[in-house]
This record gives structure tokens, sequence and C-alpha cells, in this order.
């Protein structure tokens, strides 16, 4: 292990940290005999990491802050999701996680957000923990090592697990924090080891200097291309698909969570890893991702045995559980991590009602309100106190990380779609014959069959002959889709009860557009049209 350069400590100077003990730029090698020499994680057979993020197993939206000062004031979306955080209390904290830092080794890393070098962004992370370094190495575009003697990051993030506030003196929720300083670009995070909680305050930054800086739609989402060049984006909270869908043997994946999507109809990837989720996880419905997880790949708060086999269906700890590896551990992807010429977008969600069709196509307005919308759905087991299907709005999908209020990067892809003739689908890989507990999830083979005969551009033209108008939702499900049997396109001859069907489907309307009324006021009216409607069902 090699100590800081005297060039690398002087820049830390710069953000205002004194010299401490640190690690630069360690090889996953290195950072993984680390941790497993203090005993902070254990070897799995496939040669990856596991680790335990401790308390706290996925983000904490309501302990994320934005500082409020000249430069975001006017800008953010301030409310629930966009807190605000005095900058004087700020300066105390930073200076509070500096005094700890006194008896601490930092794993110090540099690497790079934003494929497309016209947007890219430099970055120092600076972690308590040797796997949190690791992490970074995976997720973070991986300098050369010219690069690395000319680095100058633009950022500073500063993270502290063991490092835990005090609400009534510094001014947070709790003893965990996130917060952003746009002004002195610094990210300090403490009281968590959640490895996410590193990655979205990258997201958020990218979200608020992009569209105001560089004309550019930041989004949450996975994107891969085809052979020809033209680039699908995969749009999905949590769950529904993103990462699954868009790790495709015959299609170059570019990324599978985040990137931006230039006014020359480009698509890059802010990030150089992918984050999966690997909550039943199995070799024959997703090789790409369960090949991925070996020697450098970080699991977080999964199960393995004495032999170091992974159960990938225990969820004891978390249904949370993670793996992050470096993009290249996927065979097929892109680089660089650029696509060109958006030709098709999918609005991926897991709809516990079983009232949406698998597949529909959506015209502009509909495809803006479903953005805005962010639908998907919680089934019981997944937190305390659910015990039936309950619908979740996250605007744009990832509203926790959009500082700009929702209807503007809506107009943005909006304006895009419209510009570049983009075709628009909303996929359902939740539930069908009946609600979560009566019917059962959408085949992935299913699921996959219509993606494809999108791309085969099998689903014919948008026509009464071929398309069915959603009685309650308006969007055109198709009659007929190669591999897919025609009763499974349509949700309510799933079900076998009209009643119960359209029952369910009226609920979830009318949570829609209880949802939909805190943006109607900046929202056009053909936006606000797309909505569903509460009119005498027309059973075609």
């Amino acid at each position: 292990m090699s100590e800081i350069k005297s060039s690398h400590t002087e820049l830390l100077k710069a953000f205002g940290i004194p010299y401490v003990q640190a690690r630069y730029q360690l090889s996953p090698d290195t950072l993984t005999s680390t941790t497993l020499s203090l005993e902070n994680g254990k070897e799995t057979e496939s040669g990856a990491l596991a680790i335990n993020t401790g308390v706290f197993t996925g983000r904490s939206p309501k302990d994320r802050y934005i500082v409020k000062d000249n430069l975001t004031e006017k800008e953010v979306y301030w409310g629930e999701v966009n807190q605000g955080f005095d900058s004087g209390a700020f300066d105390l904290l930073y200076e509070k996680m500096k005094r700890a830092l006194a008896d601490k080794t930092l794993f110090v890393r540099d690497g790079f957000a934003c494929a497309d070098p016209r947007y890219q962004l430099s970055i120092r992370v600076c972690t308590e923990y040797a796997w949190s370094s690791l992490f970074v190495n995976n997720m973070f575009i991986r300098p050369s090592t010219q690069s690395l003697k000319e680095f100058k990051p633009d950022w500073l993030v500063l993270n502290l697990p063991t490092f835990k506030a005090n609400p009534k003196l510094d001014g947070t929720r709790q003893e965990n924090f996130t917060i952003i300083n746009f002004t002195k670009k610094i990210v300090l995070i403490g009281g968590s080891g959640y490895t996410g909680e590193i990655k979205k305050s990258i997201f958020s930054i990218l979200n608020f200097l992009l569209p105001l800086q560089k004309n550019t739609l930041p989004m949450h989402c996975s994107a891969n291309s085809d052979s020809n060049g033209k680039t699908t984006l995969f749009f999905g909270l949590s769950g529904t698909g993103k990462t699954t869908l868009s790790a495709d043997k015959n299609r170059k994946l570019i990324g599978d969570d985040e990137h931006g999507w230039t006014s020359d109809n480009k698509v890059f990837n802010f990030e150089g890893g992918c984050y999966a989720k690997v909550y039943n996880l199995s070799k024959e419905n997703e090789p790409e991702i369960f090949e991925a997880i070996k020697k450098g790949a970080l699991l977080e708060n999964v199960t393995i045995d004495k032999e170091g086999k992974v159960d990938y269906k225990d969820t004891s700890i978390t249904q949370n559980t993670r793996v992050s590896y470096p993009i290249d551990f996927i065979p097929n992807v892109k680089n660089p991590s650029i696509g060109d010429s958006v030709k098709h977008v999918f609005f991926l969600t897991a709809d516990a009602f079983g009232v949406l069709p698998p597949i529909s196509k959506l015209t502009p307005s509909q495809a803006a309100y479903h953005f805005i919308s962010g639908y998907t759905a919680k089934i019981p087991g997944t937190e305390e106190g659910i015990s039936e299907p309950f619908p979740i709005f996250s605007a744009c999908f990832g509203a926790p990380f959009m500082p700009l209020h929702p209807v503007r990067y809506a107009e943005m892809l909006a304006q895009k779609i419209k510009k570049n003739e983009v075709n628009v689908w909303m996929i359902n890989t939740g539930w069908t014959g009946g609600p979560y507990g009566v019917g059962k999830r959408i085949s992935l083979a299913y699921t996959r069959a219509m993606i494809r005969a999108v791309f085969d551009g099998h689903l014919g033209e948008y026509s009464y002959k071929d398309y069915h108008i959603h009685s309650v939702f308006g969007v055109a499900q198709p009659r007929s889709c190669p591999g897919v049997p025609s009763q499974v396109l349509s949700p309510r001859q799933t079900w076998n009860n009209d009643k119960g069907y359209y029952q369910q489907a009226y609920k979830l309307a009318k949570a829609f557009r209880e949802n939909f009324k805190q943006f109607e006021v900046l929202a056009t009216p053909e936006i606000r049209k797309a909505a569903p409607q509460f009119g005498k069902a027309n059973i075609i």
C-alpha cells in the first residue's frame, strides 16, 4: 500500500483538509486484501468481496440536504425531497468531520463522472473504509495513469460512516446525513456505510448542473445500443428491471443506471460501473450479471456460508442486496460508454395492482405525464406495515436525486422525444391475472419477447387494427406480439373478473391523479389530459 503523494496532499489542503495518513488510488486487490485483513468482509467462492454496510442497507432520503445559498436558492425545487441546509451549519459540521480525521486512515480515490469528455466531472472521494474505496473504483470512470498525473478535482466527497452528527447542534434530522454544497463543491456523508449514498450524491450534482449549464437532460435510466448505433433508454425505479433488461447479449450496454441526453442526440453514461440488485439472482435468468460477480466485485448485505457460497434468496439482512462491478465485467459493453440516435424509450413499472398492460405505446403527452409521475408499487414484506400493494410515485423515476422542478426535466424529455421522433413504451414487469397475492409476476421471457418485438419492428403502426386503447389509462396496448400469448397482452382478460379488475384499475387511477395535483400548475393542458380517466369503462 502506498501513502498519498505530496502533490495530492496539497490538493486535499485546497479543500481545507490538513495532512492525514492516507492511502491513494489503491488497486482493487489491495483494497480487497485490506478489507479481509481487518475482518471487515469475506471472500465468496467466486472471488468477490462481500461486506455488510451496517445499520443502513439503503439510502436515507430524509437525511439528504442541499446547502441553500445564492447559487441554489432560486433554482432548487425545495421541499421534502430537496431539504435546505444552512451554509454556516455546513461549515461547522465540516470542521468537526476534519477534526475526526486525526486518528483515521483515509482511502483516497480519484475518478471521473460522465463518459463524454465534454461534460466530464473530476471527483476525489475520501473514504473511511477500504471497501468503500473499492465501490468508488467500480462505479466511477477510472483515470488513466497519465490523467492521474494531471488530475485536478472539481468536487470532494468525504465519507465517514462512523462519524455521527448531533442533531440538536448540527442541524440534521438524525445522526446520519448527506449534504451537498454546490458553492464549495463538497459532499459530506456521515453516519451511514451504505455505498449508494456516494454514487447518488454525484448523480444529484449532475442533475443540477447539466440542465442549467449544458442543456443536457440527466436521466435515471439504463441504456444500450444495437449494431447500427441506435440507442434505447430504460427508465424505472429500483426493482423494475433496468439493469436486467438492458444487459442484452444482442446489444451493447452503455450503462445500467445514470445517463445524460445531449442536445445533439447522444447519450453518455455518468458512471464506469454497474450497481445491480441481486435478490433472487440466478445464472439462468441473468447470466451477464451473475458472471460479473467475480474478483473485484463488491457484494453488499448478502449471506454466505462457510464455503463462501452466496444465498441470493436470503433477505434476512435486507431485500436490497447489491453488487457493484466495473462495467467491463459485462462482456458486451460499448466503449466508450456513449450512444447515438435515441430510437426507443421504455418506462418500466412493477405494477402490483395487476392492471397496467405488460406493454403499451405512449403519445408524447402521455410520455411526459408518466415521466413526471414515475410510478411503481411496493409489495407486502418490503417495508414494515405494508400488508397490500402500495403505489409509489417518484418524479422523473428519480425524485430523491432531482434538485430542479420535475416539470423542467419533463419538458426537456418531451422536446427531445418530439425532435428526434422517439418511440416511447411503457412496460409492466409486475403482476398479471390479479394483484399481488392473487395473480403472478409477468414472465421475464414474455417481457424480453415484447422488447425484442419492438426492436424488430413487429408491433406495427399505431392504429385501431393493431392496438386497443385502454379504457382507464388511455394507453395503446398491442393486440398481438410474437412470442407472447394474446391474452397476456390484455390485463383485463388475464383476470377473468371484470368487476374486480376495474375496481383495482380505478383505485390505481385515483392514486395517479392525487399524486399529480402537485404538478398541475406548471404542467401543460396536453400533459394534464394524459391522466387516467374515471368515465364508464368501455369493455372491448
